[in-house]
């Protein structure tokens, strides 16, 4: 008989913390032959699980989807689920307690760049496999994580052009929450910006988690500028959004394009905040196909909620557990080394649509998309790519598909 999700995820993290005190041979006596143990790493507490809850959703959805298909090899995922916490700190302790004590050969987790940074060292070091579905940044090559989420060339490179060309916009106000993916995401943006002829008037930023947005919107109100470009993340997007309105501004003269508010942050604001808006990114809740709208139908009765909402990072933690169990397969064994080799070039057909794992790299082929929000919290796709795009985590710095500075042999630093 199934058990509800939250059943599970609570369940779970309560026995997390109870193993965690137990004797290491008693955990390993307790692997049952017919299972395979993998690790699931996200925030359901703290302020950013009001995205990360979702990722866990997925993930979990994607196990129970595979278990009730056969497994894997035979045997059944067995989820050893963490709690984040929405705090590096707690990130790293959770990834050593399940790399090293739960020996678990692969784990799906975090939403952050800071929440991967503190994790990144736990799996180089112990070899293991971390599975990251979140857009993020770029600027990094590890043959111990596999991407897939969008790096800037797959999420900027398509979108500050746009921007130009067709919304006639010039003059760009970079605004962001204090950490590396909002920062490095505007050093990829002001690239791209004066690439294309416009202009950034400020570069700004405020505390991940800050809810009192009145002093930076009258910052924007007054600079002059034409568009503002968010990489506001987490529960602060809430708070913008809403300040944004109050203050008396409208996205029909003075748009927002983000790069990180999907469904999720706009259910949360209420849909009115953020219509007119625009983001970019691989997958949106819109995308018009069988396919996708069997898959949201599935998470809706998943999580128990007709009216929950899916977006890129929850759509990238579903498809990546599919890409790790044909790596398995692949591979015919569990262990971290042959998982990283069996899901180089690994395919399938996710929601967004086909997704490719690039064997240079670990990241994702993703195909760019830009929607324009409605006023039922939905996006309308303005613009999309004819086929996925080459991920290239170090565009910005010069990278192209005939000249990668990441591939399989590691990172060329004589190229950056």
């Amino acid at each position: 008989m199934s058990i509800s999700r939250r059943k599970f995820l609570q369940s779970s993290v309560i026995a997390g913390g109870a193993a965690a005190t137990a004797p290491y041979y008693f955990m390993r006596s307790a692997r049952a032959a017919d299972e395979l143990e993998v690790g699931v790493l996200f925030s359901l507490t703290g302020g950013l699980s009001i995205v990360e809850k979702s990722l866990a959703d997925a993930t979990l959805m994607a196990i129970e989807e595979i278990n009730a298909e056969g497994g894997v090899m035979g045997k059944m995922i067995k989820p050893v689920v963490e709690d984040g916490a929405s705090d590096p700190k707690t990130y790293n302790e959770k990834a050593s307690k399940l790399v090293i004590q739960d020996r678990v050969p692969s784990v799906f987790g975090s939403y952050t760049s800071a929440s991967r940074k503190a994790v990144l060292p736990v799996f180089e070091k112990r070899r293991n496999l971390y599975f990251y579905p979140t857009y993020y940044e770029g600027f990094e090559c590890s043959k111990n994580v596999v991407y897939t989420g969008a790096v800037p060339n797959q999420q900027l490179s398509n979108f500050i052009p746009w921007i130009v060309e067709n919304l006639g916009k010039k003059k760009f106000f970079i605004v962001g929450s204090n950490y590396i993916y909002p920062r490095e995401m505007a050093k990829v943006s002001k690239i791209l910006i004066e690439q294309a002829g416009a202009e950034w008037v400020a570069d700004e930023y405020l505390e991940l988690g800050h809810s009192e947005w009145g002093a930076m919107v009258k910052k924007i109100k007054d600079s002059g500028c034409d568009v503002v470009l968010s990489n506001v993340v987490g529960d602060s997007v809430v708070a913008f959004y809403r300040e944004f309105k109050n203050q008396g501004l409208t996205h029909d003269t003075l748009p927002i394009c983000a790069t990180v508010t999907s469904e999720i942050e706009i259910a949360a604001m209420g849909a009115e905040f953020a219509a007119g808006s625009f983001t970019s990114f691989p997958y949106f809740q819109a995308i018009d196909t069988d396919a996708n709208q069997a898959f949201v139908e599935r998470y809706r009765k998943y999580v128990g909620d007709a009216n929950a909402v899916t977006h890129h990072a929850l759509e990238s933690s579903y498809f990546q557990v599919y890409l790790w169990k044909q790596a398995v397969e692949k591979a015919g064994e569990a262990t971290p080394e042959a998982i990283r080799e069996g899901v180089k070039g690994q395919v399938f057909d996710a929601p967004n649509g086909t997704v490719t794992v690039d064997p240079e790299n670990l990241h994702t082929y993703l195909t760019p998309r830009i929607a324009q929000w409605d006023d039922k919290g939905q996006g309308t796709i303005v613009d999309a790519y004819d086929a996925p795009v080459r991920p290239l985590p170090y565009v910005a710095y010069g990278e192209t598909s005939e000249n990668l500075f990441c591939t399989a042999s590691g990172l060329d630093t004589s190229k950056l």
